[in-house]
C-alpha cells in the first residue's frame, strides 16, 4: 500500500503504519516506524554496537526458517526474508541502521528497523516494489511468531556473549604477560609495601604474579557468565507465553539460531521470568565493575612503582609511548596505565547506570533494554580494546630497575620482622626504630650492635 511521490529535494513514497501515513525516502530500506524514530529521537547521535544488528538479523532468519517449516510462512516469502537477513549478516545495508540509542522503551524501534529493512529487500529479491507491504509484511511476515519483547533480549543475549569472549581473551593475553614478567623478575628483590610504608622484602615477581592471578579470577568470573546468557526466551512472543506462535516454534527457532550463530544456545527454562528481567546483563556489568576495580588498582600500582625516576620510587620503568609534557621537557608520563584508569571509570559508571535499568522495569517488561544494550556493549567493548593496547604498549615491556629494588629492599624497616623470632616483636621494633632515627638500614643497626657501636 504504497504510491510514489517527488518532492523538490528528494523521491519519497508514501507508507501507512496505526497512526497515519508518512512520507518515507525512496532510497530507505527501512519504512514508516523507523522514520517516525528518526524523526522522533535525535539526541546523542550515538549508536547501537554493529553486532547488535547481525545477531537481530540472525534471529530473525532463525524465525523465517522455523516459520517455514511449521506452515505459518510461504516458503517463497520465507526464503526472500531469509536471503535479505543473510545480506545483512554479511554486513551489508548498515546505513540503513542508525537509529539513536536513546528512544523510546523495549527496542520496538530496534526490532521494527529490522522487520521493514529486511522486508522491503526481500521484496527486491521478489521483484516487488519497496513498500509493497499488502504482499509482505514488516510485521505479519518478517515478525511473524515474535514480539520486540523477545527478540530484543535475545539479540542482546547473543550480542553480549560474542563481546564477553573477545574480552575474556584478550584478558587470558593479559594474564599471560604478567605471568611471564612474574617470571622474568622472579630475582629481583625489593621492599613490600603496606599502608604506602616498607614493610618486609618481596620479589617483584611475586608482586606481578599476583597481579596475573587477581585478573584470571575477574576473568573466570566473567566467562562463567556466560552460562546464564545462553538460555534465550525467543518464542516467549509479548510477555513469555508464546502467544500467536506455532507449539514447535520456540525448539525449532532456538534450535537454528544457535546452528546459525554457532553458539549453544537454549531455551529459557521460564520465558515470563527471562522477558520479566535484565537481572543477568547486570550480574555481566557487576563483573565488568569488579574487573574494573582489579585494573584499576593494578594501572594505580604500576604508576606508583613507575614514578619519579627522582624522586620516586622508580622501581620499573613503565614504556614511554608519547612526551608527557608540552611544557617540561624529556618529562614521560604512564599514559597506557592512566587510559585504562580512565576506562575503568568509565565502565563502574556505565555500571551504576544499568543498575537503575534493571530496577526500572514493571510487571511482564523491563522497558530500559535500548539503553541496557547499548551500555552494556560499550563497556564491553571498550575494555577490550583498552586491556589489549595495554597489554601490548604496557605490560609487555616494563622494565625492572634492580639495583633500585634492591636498595628499597636493603633500607627497608620491615627487614626488622626477620628478627622477630630472635628477638621477640618489641626487640626487633626497637632495632626499626633506630634505623629510622639514624637514617640507617636494619643490616647496619645489627651491625653495628656486633661491633658493639
Amino acid at each position: 500500500m504504497t504510491k510514489a511521490a517527488k518532492s523538490k529535494n528528494n523521491a519519497t513514497r508514501i507508507e501507512r503504519d496505526p497512526l497515519g501515513e508518512k512520507r518515507v525516502p525512496t532510497d530507505a530500506l527501512y519504512g514508516i516506524q523507523t522514520f517516525r524514530a528518526l524523526e522522533n529521537f535525535r539526541i546523542s547521535g550515538l549508536r547501537i554496537h554493529d553486532s547488535f544488528i547481525t545477531a537481530y538479523a540472525e534471529i530473525k532468519k532463525a524465525a523465517a526458517e522455523a516459520n517455514i517449516e511449521t506452515g505459518k510462512l510461504e516458503s517463497k516469502k520465507g526464503r526472500a526474508i531469509i536471503k535479505a537477513a543473510d545480506e545483512i549478516i554479511d554486513g551489508k545495508h548498515r546505513e540503513h541502521f542508525r537509529l539513536d540509542v536513546f528512544q523510546a522503551g523495549a527496542g520496538t524501534s530496534y526490532n521494527m528497523n529490522l522487520n521493514e529493512t529486511i522486508a522491503n529487500r526481500a521484496l527486491e529479491i521478489l521483484r516487488r516494489e519497496r513498500g509493497d507491504y499488502d504482499y509482505l509484511n514488516p510485521n505479519d511476515d518478517v515478525n511473524k511468531s515474535q514480539s520486540t519483547n523477545d527478540t530484543m533480549p535475545t539479540a542482546m543475549r547473543i550480542t553480549v556473549v560474542r563481546l564477553l569472549r573477545e574480552l575474556t581473551a584478550a584478558l587470558d593475553k593479559l594474564c599471560d604477560s604478567f605471568d611471564a614478567k612474574a617470571e622474568e623478575f622472579a630475582d629481583v628483590e625489593k621492599s613490600a609495601r603496606t599502608h604506602l610504608h616498607d614493610a618486609v622484602p618481596m620479589m617483584l615477581g611475586e608482586e606481578f604474579g599476583a597481579y596475573a592471578e587477581n585478573l584470571r579470577r575477574a576473568a573466570g568470573r566473567l566467562k562463567n557468565c556466560e552460562d546464564f546468557l545462553v538460555e534465550i526466551p525467543l518464542g516467549g512472543t509479548a510477555v513469555g507465553t508464546g502467544l500467536n506462535a506455532h507449539p514447535d516454534y520456540a525448539k525449532l527457532a532456538v534450535k537454528k539460531l544457535a546452528r546459525i550463530t554457532k553458539i549453544d544456545l537454549r531455551e529459557a527454562k521460564n520465558r515470563v521470568a527471562s522477558q520479566q528481567s535484565l537481572g543477568d546483563f547486570l550480574a555481566v556489568s557487576g563483573s565488568l565493575r569488579a574487573l574494573s576495580v582489579e585494573l584499576n588498582k593494578i594501572c594505580n600500582d604500576l604508576r606508583l612503582l613507575n614514578s619519579g625516576p627522582h624522586t620516586g620510587f622508580y622501581e620499573i620503568e613503565l614504556p614511554a609511548t608519547q612526551p608527557g609534557s608540552s611544557i617540561m621537557p624529556g618529562k614521560v608520563n604512564p599514559g597506557m596505565a592512566e587510559m585504562v584508569n580512565m576506562v575503568c571509570f568509565h565502565v563502574i559508571g556505565r555500571d551504576a547506570a544499568l543498575a537503575f535499568c534493571a530496577d526500572a522495569g514493571q510487571l511482564e517488561l523491563n522497558v530500559m533494554m535500548p539503553y541496557t544494550a547499548y551500555a552494556l556493549f560499550e563497556s564491553l567493548d571498550v575494555l577490550s580494546k583498552a586491556v589489549e593496547t595495554f597489554d601490548e604498549k604496557c605490560v609487555r615491556e616494563i622494565k625492572a630497575h634492580r639495583e633500585i629494588c634492591q636498595t628499597h629492599s636493603d633500607r627497608t624497616v620491615g627487614r626488622a620482622a626477620l628478627l622477630n623470632e630472635e628477638r621477640g616483636f618489641m626487640g626487633a621494633a626497637e632495632i626499626a626504630m633506630r634505623a629510622i632515627d639514624e637514617n640507617k638500614s636494619v643490616p647496619e643497626i645489627v651491625g653495628a650492635e656486633k661491633l658493639g657501636k
